[in-house]
């Protein structure tokens, strides 16, 4: 780093103010494995004790959501990957949905199987990686290897579909880009049946080992009530007994037809997030299972031709179906005026796009709740009283993605 770049960088004195004449203050981050990302937390401890904490954010900002306002509707999905890059498909979703909302168009039920298909697929992925690198902050390194091996089966699979592993920008306004491919369902179907007993695997070297528990129970302990206080979502705030998810409480892309449980913990603590976490994939396999079972046949896409090109087999045929896709990828769609907010369970949380209108091919607003960007508001009053070696697993708990942090 040369001079010019650390005159601009915020010292630890100037940041933080100690509470106390016999603590020390000491960086956490930004390059710090177990920070999951570029997050620097800045630590005032008495002895091993916490007695201050703050985050410092903005090592990774990356000016996504102005970006937005000078690109395309179509073309604002794949920045949509990049930010929880562990779960790009509910990214996808969560903005589209928005989009779809503003335009006023209907996605057909083939369509919105598939795209429930791919989000809890992403949503075990997601977890998967959270499970992993948990266990090998905390010291366990075989879960890490276990689940990893799961995980990339997901990854090819998307891959199937759209031939990139993790950020394939399938879910678009009015659809997908295209359906479900050959040979996907036999790999799904093989899939929900091999993926329970490999996590009963994991969770048998986990859930009852005396030293997963000591690090975890009792630790990182959050009220139900400060969880709402603060804006909390996901597994946080059930974790904390609160029996809430966006897919029951406003369902979209009918997940009002699934039957499948909320998993909730008692204490608040690590632990129960653990546990919550883990309940929640079993519950995706069960989604998974009625998707592919009641998958409908007919479109995946809407028949509104202002938004969806016409099908790549009429370009050779039809001189109409090229201009409109020439216009459609040159100029793109324009919106009629008007604000809109859209929300989604994403794994980690409540992950919402609002979006303003103007008239224009591009967004005049776009703005994102982010889940991990209001989870990690809790790692102060997780930690405060708490041994610097309990930060890596409370951290962990929380499951924060950086990319939607810094967007």
């Amino acid at each position: 780093m040369s001079s010019q770049e650390l005159e601009f960088m915020p010292s630890t004195d100037t940041m933080f103010e100690r509470t106390g004449e016999n603590t020390i203050v000491v960086n956490m981050g930004p390059q710090h494995p177990s920070t999951h990302g570029v997050l620097r937390v800045i630590l005032e401890l008495e002895g091993e004790t916490i007695v201050g904490l703050e985050c410092v954010i903005g090592y990774l900002h990356t000016g996504m959501e102005k970006e937005a306002e000078c690109q395309q509707y179509l073309k604002c999905v794949t920045m949509t990957d990049r930010m929880d890059y562990l779960s790009a498909n509910n990214n996808n979703l969560a903005y589209v949905l928005a989009a779809e909302k503003l335009l006023g168009i209907e996605v057909p039920q083939r369509g919105q199987a598939l795209r429930v298909i791919l989000c809890e697929l992403s949503r075990i992925a997601s977890h998967c990686v959270w499970l992993g690198t948990h266990a090998l902050d905390l010291g366990a390194m075989t879960p890490f290897f276990w689940i990893f091996r799961e995980r990339e089966k997901i990854l090819d699979m998307f891959e199937m579909f759209s031939g990139v592993r993790m950020m394939p920008s399938w879910i678009v306004p009015g659809g997908l880009r295209g359906d479900m491919p050959e040979g996907f369902e036999a790999k799904l179907r093989s899939f929900i049946k091999e993926f329970p007993p490999a996590l009963a695997e994991v969770e048998g070297l986990l859930v009852k080992n005396p030293i997963w528990i000591e690090r975890t129970r009792d630790v990182g302990v959050i009220s139900a009530e400060d969880a709402l206080a603060l804006g909390l979502s996901g597994p946080i705030t059930r974790g904390s007994g609160i029996a809430w998810d966006i897919r029951k409480s406003n369902p979209y892309s009918g997940y009002e037809k699934y039957d499948f449980a909320i998993p909730v913990g008692k204490n608040g603590d690590v632990y129960d997030r653990f546990l919550v976490r883990l309940a929640e994939m079993k519950e995706s396999i069960k989604i998974l299972q009625q998707a592919i079972d009641g998958l409908p046949e007919g479109p995946w896409n809407s028949d509104d031709r202002k938004v969806v090109p016409p099908p790549r087999e009429e370009l050779d045929t039809s001189m109409e179906s090229l201009i409109h896709h020439f216009k459609l990828w040159t100029e793109g769609f324009h919106p009629p005026v008007g604000e809109v907010y859209q929300a989604i369970e994403g794994p980690k949380g409540e992950l919402g796009w609002y979006i303003v209108s103007d008239g224009s091919n591009c967004p005049y607003r776009w703005h994102v709740r982010p889940s991990s960007f209001m989870n990690l508001q809790a790692l102060k009053p997780m930690c405060m009283g708490r041994m610097i070696a309990d930060v890596v697993a409370i951290i962990g708990s929380i499951d924060i993605v950086l990319g939607e942090i810094d967007r």
